[in-house]
């Protein structure tokens, strides 16, 4: 009787413990939020938001904006040469004379020259330079794109890595609050039953353990938070549903028939054109150079009544053609050897782009294939888990190491669908900035509506 009692009165407590420790309703996974529709730009405008005002703070576009500006002002420098240019000079100071050789004569004298003079031919090196200063003037105006593109995809990556471990820092609160809710049961537990003090021993110490995992996660989501902060601001947007306007991975074939687009891609072209370019002014220098002058010079005193007031025109056709320089061919083979060179460099990086697509391509489809089957092993552990519960209430059927276990089980494959997602999400977002760029794709309601 005394030990029926005893059975009794444990199968009371482990119900109460089980009816103290039931589940809150979980909340809904990032799978479930991006997979409706949701109201039109909501989510998208968050992101936008956040990449607009990262564009408008960034020390960086500002820098590469000044940079571009600067190019276009060497251009138009450039365009400039091939106007005629006007110079005026004039000159003051003591002159002495001397007359028949005898009668000498000292003054001051002024003089004043105007000259003006224009390029006719020099054998295309302007040409040349204006298109160099052209690929150059192109490569920075891409470049401050680039620069935005950077921008961007950081304060993306930033906002998924915000949503990701919050995320997981609300399942590893929830465990905790499961484990706290065992810990507390077995306390009464072991009043009753001294030989399953050990039990909770082993609760405690999984206690401890999804404290662990919670704190990191709470460190990792802080860390995010701060990182994002210098890019939006103090006060960044809510992330909330992001994970909807990045669900749907490109595809590879369009990615790859963007790349040339993309404005890293087209600066490092532009470069390499203006490399070439470059070489053809260098070697234009050693050409034949004609140009006309016209000019008109006056002065007047000087001591001499007879000198005092002199003036003379000239106007003629300028003819410079080098004879011998021994540098000039080395300077000209140097400059066609760094052309070549950043043609080289250009393929090199088209390859590399084009095989890193590749390989981000096949991790978002293994990531979004891991998220699958995570959330179909999920949903069979949440099953055991209430079963295994459902057990030890029982006392014989099941042992408490055996709850833990399926509870621990049940929170690191929820943490693992959120790292699968999230880890699909990165990949799609690079794959877009691969391509086109991100900027461009997210910033063109056209282009980045939800698909």
């Amino acid at each position: 009787m005394k030990n029926a009692l005893r059975c009794a009165c444990l199968l009371a407590l482990s119900s109460v413990a089980h009816a103290n420790c039931l589940d809150n309703p979980p909340a809904p996974e990032p799978a479930e939020a991006g997979a409706a529709a949701l109201p039109v730009g909501s989510p998208q405008q968050r992101l936008q938001a956040m990449a607009r005002e990262a564009l408008s703070r960034s020390a960086q576009v500002g820098a590469a904006q000044l940079l571009a500006q600067a190019a276009q002002a060497d251009l138009a420098e450039t365009r400039a040469q091939r106007s005629p240019q006007a110079s005026l000079s004039a000159n003051l100071g003591a002159q002495t004379s001397t007359i028949a050789g005898a009668a000498t004569q000292t003054g001051l004298a002024l003089g004043a020259a105007v000259n003006v003079g224009a390029p006719l031919y020099d054998s295309g090196r302007h040409a040349a330079l204006m298109d160099w200063r052209s690929s150059m003037a192109d490569a920075a105006r891409l470049g401050q794109l680039g620069a935005q593109e950077q921008v961007v995809f950081q304060t993306v990556a930033l906002a998924l890595d915000r949503n990701r471990y919050r995320l997981q820092g609300q399942v590893f609160d929830h465990y905790v609050r499961k484990m706290a809710c065992l810990v507390s049961a077995l306390q009464d537990i072991t009043q009753a039953d001294k030989g399953r003090a050990s039990e909770l021993v082993q609760a405690r110490k999984s206690l401890q353990q999804a404290e662990l995992l919670r704190e990191g996660a709470h460190t990792a989501l802080a860390q995010s938070e701060v990182r994002l902060r210098r890019f939006v601001g103090e006060s960044p947007p809510s992330g909330e549903g992001i994970t909807a306007v990045l669900m749907a991975t490109p595809a590879l074939a369009d990615v790859v028939a963007e790349m040339p687009l993309s404005p890293e891609l087209s600066a490092v072209t532009k470069q390499a054109e203006a490399a070439a370019d470059y070489a053809r002014v260098v070697q234009a220098g050693s050409g034949l150079q004609v140009g006309w002058t016209a000019g008109a010079r006056g002065s007047a005193g000087g001591g001499s009544s007879s000198a005092s007031e002199r003036r003379s025109l000239s106007a003629g056709i300028s003819l410079s053609m080098p004879l011998a320089n021994p540098a000039a061919d080395p300077s000209v083979q140097a400059a066609k050897l760094r052309a070549g060179a950043a043609a080289r460099q250009l393929q090199d990086m088209k390859d590399a782009r084009e095989a890193r697509a590749r390989e981000v391509h096949a991790q978002a489809t293994a990531a979004v294939d891991r998220a699958r089957r995570v959330a179909q092993v999920l949903r069979d552990s949440d099953t055991l888990r209430h079963a295994t519960v459902q057990q030890w209430r029982q006392l014989a059927r099941r042992s408490l190491f055996d709850v833990m276990a399926a509870e621990g089980d049940h929170y690191n494959l929820r943490a693992q669908h959120i790292n699968a997602l999230y880890d699909a999400l990165q990949a799609n977002a690079l794959l877009h900035s691969l391509g086109r760029g991100l900027a461009n794709w997210l910033l063109n309601p056209a282009v980045a509506s939800p698909q």
